[in-house]
């Protein structure tokens, strides 16, 4: 009519169409703003009365009302949830949807096979036959749906559509004529191919779960159809499924195949696992009272045992007034939570209250407390201020903490990073191997899909990153977890991790530049250990490791036990990595640096100390480590310090063979030593040495 305002503010005007005046305009529905229709007019029902306002003739006049929901609160994902919700909020009583059970009026029934009763403990399957390919969906239905933001398509999907709207239960139809066999329920095969309702052809991989029949996959479970076993324009006759699917099967699975649907929003959120029939039997009533048919029974799979199972939780008045500051009356409580469809029992300390199976954020005693005071209302809660027992704990003189260990770091020039806990499993499995990394079930990505066995990997990678961004010297640490599998038990470690790189002094115009080498690196860590009080404990075993180099690479030793490694960054994963030739890393076990030892006081001696100078010929094979610990327990208490000062090779050593020059400094606290003294103690060391290690005196 001349005068009416469209969507969008277009307004009607008199104009003449072909000569003829027009005091009008014929629309279709998205013009109306009735719907997205637009190949032609929209044909309103024929009961309709001539001249009757379109938005009361329709039962347009409604309020709709946007309803953000927290991931927990998945049993309002359904007017259903959201009535039950609104009814315990404004102690409204609640009508729940009537629904019959349909008899079966033919026997036709179609195998169904669950593979995976741990991802599908419960799948219902029905025959429908002599359904109407000619049947419309009812305006009241397509209305409804329009304002829940869903398109009316046909009354096999229509339906299927409400009942997810009404009651959240998702669920999906197959064209009876196009299934072969049997229905399974399984994973994929790794590389199967499925063509989905979008026309969007995926590979799937051998862990997404789905619904297939002898032949073929028809539809990633819990997510969406596959095109060629849908519904279509001349279908007569439908195999209708409805199930339970664990939510973490479902979890990540859309975003994987990078889409989103609304079945697989509520499944990854969970939906009541005792849902399915009445989900089924309204189904079935709604299309057999649009598009007519027969339905067979109601065939179900189920494996009672994988089931969740909702147990007994213990509520007690004490722990309420704790946590909200008050308790309210006895009955109240018990009010509210039966409001909140919970089975309540009351005792002398509380309640035992068992929580619905369509609340699966209810576990523990926590989470009852939590709905009491929401329900209650937080505004009703009195005010109190925070109050607690301020009592400093004892921290003993021994224990060393990870403050000690970062100011150490820091004063040798090193920065503190943080890197992610998930790493690149590539990149894990180049630096440790020897040991599985435990994968995420949903990663951010596939570069961050394992947990880190070592921190190695995140600061080689930054390390990396500001190579290239030429940093000339470069030293990081960082003090975090590992994790690792030990037989069923996922376990994390402390440990302190460091990388080193670049010049060893900042540039100067009185020093020349130097790279930073093996014993730099190994310097650091001895400033590290040296806090324990311990330093006679830890040693440097030559050793192997298949992200360090082979000639300088060290396991650090606590008492005989791992503690830790150090070396050079393997030349090919430095090249893999662009990363300096010249890259040194580090890593400690904190447990192995946490117990100390307090140092005791000494008088200094008054007495001068004498030193004597040695130089023994022994295997190139032998560590000085071992060397000294030799002539430190020959040597005795006269011992104060042991200067290693020289290692030569070469002319006028055999071959195999190196010299070690040392120097004793020995010092009496009772006494001046004599010449006797002192050539008694060095004939002691000497003689410990051949008799140990094969040393001789050098000539």
């Amino acid at each position: 009519m001349i005068g009416a305002r469209l969507p969008g503010d277009f307004k009607i005007k008199k104009s003449k169409l072909r000569g003829v005046a027009s005091h009008g305009m014929l629309c279709s529905a998205r013009e109306l703003g009735l719907g997205d229709a637009h190949e032609g007019l929209m044909v309103l029902p024929d009961e309709l009365v001539t001249g009757a306002v379109l938005h009361e003739a329709l039962d347009l006049d409604d309020t709709l009302i946007e309803i953000d929901l927290t991931p927990n609160r998945g049993d309002c994902l359904g007017v259903e949830g959201v009535a039950r919700e609104v009814g315990t909020l404004t102690r409204s009583p609640v009508t729940p949807v009537v629904i019959e059970d349909v008899e079966a009026s033919i026997d036709d029934t179609f195998p169904v096979e669950v593979q995976e009763p741990e991802a599908c403990p419960r799948y219902l399957g029905r025959v429908l036959r002599g359904v109407n390919p000619g049947a419309t969906t009812p305006p009241w239905m397509q209305e409804r749906l329009r304002r829940s933001g869903l398109r009316s398509i046909d009354p096999v999907v229509d339906v299927t559509n409400y009942v997810l709207l009404e009651l959240g239960q998702p669920m999906h139809a197959f064209d009876l004529a196009r299934l072969s066999g049997a229905i399974e329920v399984r994973h994929a095969k790794q590389g199967e191919r499925l063509t989905l309702l979008d026309e969007r052809e995926v590979e799937l991989d051998d862990r997404t779960l789905v619904i297939a029949d002898r032949d073929r996959a028809l539809a990633i479970a819990g997510v969406m159809g596959g095109i060629d076993s849908g519904v279509q324009a001349g279908t007569t006759d439908l195999f209708l499924e409805c199930a339970s699917f664990a939510p973490e099967v479902i979890a990540g699975k859309a975003r994987k195949y990078a889409m989103h649907t609304d079945s697989a929003h509520r499944f990854e959120r969970g939906v009541d696992p005792f849902l399915q029939h009445r989900a089924m039997q309204r189904a079935t009533r709604l299309l057999l009272e649009i598009a007519g048919g027969q339905a067979g029974p109601v065939i179900e799979v189920s494996a009672p045992e994988q089931l969740p199972e909702r147990a007994c939780i213990t509520l007690r008045k004490e722990r309420i007034e704790r946590v909200l500051g008050m308790l309210p009356e006895s009955g109240e409580v018990a009010d509210i939570l039966g409001r909140l469809g919970m089975a309540v029992d009351a005792d002398d300390a509380g309640w035992q209250v068992t929580p619905p199976t369509y609340r699966f954020d209810i576990a523990i005693e926590a989470d009852l407390i939590e709905e009491i005071g929401r329900v209650y209302g937080y505004d009703r809660l009195p005010l109190q201020p925070m109050a607690g027992a301020l009592e400093i704990q004892p921290l003993p003189e021994t224990q060393v903490s990870l403050l000690q260990v970062t100011d150490v770091l820091i004063a040798r020039g090193y920065q503190e990073a943080v890197t992610y806990s998930f790493v690149d499993p590539g990149f894990q499995s180049a630096v440790n191997p020897d040991m599985e990394a435990i994968a995420l079930a949903n990663p951010i990505s596939t570069e961050m899909s394992v947990m880190r066995t070592s921190l190695w990997p995140g600061l080689l990678g930054a390390a990396a990153h500001n190579l290239k961004r030429q940093r000339p010297r470069l030293r990081l640490f960082e003090c975090g977890l590992r994790f690792y599998r030990q037989e069923d038990e996922i376990k994390q470690d402390i440990v302190i991790g460091g990388v080193l790189a670049g010049s060893r002094n900042p540039e100067h115009w009185a020093s020349a530049s130097e790279s930073v080498d093996f014993y730099d690196i190994k310097g650091d860590v001895e400033a590290v250990v040296a806090l324990t009080g311990r330093t006679e404990e830890f040693c440097f075993i030559a050793a192997t490791h298949p992200a360090l180099h082979p000639g300088q690479c060290a396991e650090i030793l606590c008492q005989d036990r791992h503690a830790g490694w150090v070396g050079r960054v393997h030349p090919t994963l430095a090249e893999q990595h662009d990363l300096d030739a010249m890259t040194l890393v580090f890593q400690l076990e904190f447990a192995a640096l946490e117990e100390g030892r307090l140092s005791r006081f000494s008088s200094i001696s008054r007495y001068p100390s004498i030193r004597r100078d040695l130089a023994v010929v022994v295997g190139e094979s032998i560590p000085v480590d071992r060397l000294c610990q030799v002539v430190r327990e020959a040597a005795g208490d006269l011992l104060q310090e042991l200067v290693i000062f020289d290692v030569y090779q070469g002319k006028g050593i055999e071959i195999g063979r190196k010299s070690i020059a040392f120097g004793l400094i020995l010092q009496d606290s009772s006494r001046t030593l004599t010449d006797k003294d002192t050539e008694a103690l060095v004939t002691r060391v000497t003689g410990s040495l051949e008799e140990t290690i094969g040393a001789t005196l050098r000539e």
